[in-house]
């Protein structure tokens, strides 16, 4: 709370001191400038845009015209896909030849194919920059002499 009861004080008394100060001291004249001629700066540009479109929203809405009658007209495609995909796949089993199983299992029996060995990552050498050494200057004064850390 004293800290407070200063700040309170003090600021008082220099507010105080700033009024008193300002009463005192004589004011400056104030010179009257004339407000300077500004030339009237227009702008005009050459590019011409789109006229803007504006939308009447007051006319009632016209429903499109009516095409169901046309689609039921119209036959089916799928059926016909159907029956030309069954016809399709029957043909490509017909055309299979049979297998052989004594092929078969005389293609296992040679020798198994060997395994390549797993490719080797070879690590790229790092340059190291040269380190340079310079020899340390000594310290003066207060910086860097200890005095700071010693113990007396």
């Amino acid at each position: 709370m004293p800290l407070a009861r200063y700040f309170l004080f003090v600021g008082g008394v220099l507010l105080t001191l700033l009024f008193v100060v300002d009463a005192v001291q004589p004011t400056l004249p104030v010179v009257d400038r004339p407000a300077p001629d500004l030339p009237v700066i227009r702008i005009h540009s050459d590019r011409k845009w789109p006229e803007r479109v504006v939308f009447d929203t007051r006319l009632p809405i016209t429903a499109p015209a009516q095409t169901a009658k046309a689609e039921a007209a119209a036959p089916a495609p799928a059926a016909v896909a159907e029956v030309s995909t069954k016809a399709q796949v029957r043909d490509a089993f017909a055309q299979l030849q049979p297998v052989d199983v004594k092929s078969l299992a005389a293609s296992d029996s040679r020798k198994p194919v060997p395994k390549l060995p797993p490719k080797r990552k070879i690590a790229k050498k790092s340059v190291v920059p040269p380190t340079v050494q310079v020899a340390q200057q000594p310290q003066f004064g207060f910086f860097g002499t200890g005095s700071w850390n010693s113990t007396w």
